[in-house]
């Protein structure tokens, strides 16, 4: 089954108001609404874009796939690209604990990467 799981985004964007955000992005009150529910039973191509957008990412990071109880899939099946992957919850507190030299690391890594891309 398909779902929208903007949650991991919305953490690491250091959005804290959801609804408010998408609101001002654009989306109607009852749009930002049902997309935050997960009730969401028509997904038009406009809201695909425009949170691509504002979340700077791709389609495939809005949603995830969970597969059916019971039904065999193929490693390679297309949808297994969007199970859910375990990422840290909070990089915030994990890069607030990291050491500095780490950081420092991290900063160049960054920055090679902006320049070259």
């Amino acid at each position: 089954m398909l779902s929208l799981n903007l949650a991991p985004i919305f953490t690491a964007r250091g959005i804290t108001k959801p609804y408010n955000f998408l609101v001002k992005a654009g989306l109607s009150p009852h749009t930002a609404s049902n997309i935050l529910s997960n009730d969401m039973r028509i997904f038009r191509l406009d809201h695909i874009e425009l949170l691509c957008t504002v979340f700077l990412c791709e389609p495939n990071d809005l949603l995830l796939w969970t597969p059916k109880p019971g039904q065999q899939y193929a490693d390679d099946f297309p949808l297994a690209k969007l199970k859910q992957v375990d990422t840290p919850d909070n990089w915030q507190q994990t890069l607030a604990t990291m050491p500095l030299k780490q950081l420092r690391e991290i900063t160049k890594i960054i920055t090679n990467t902006e320049s070259n891309p």
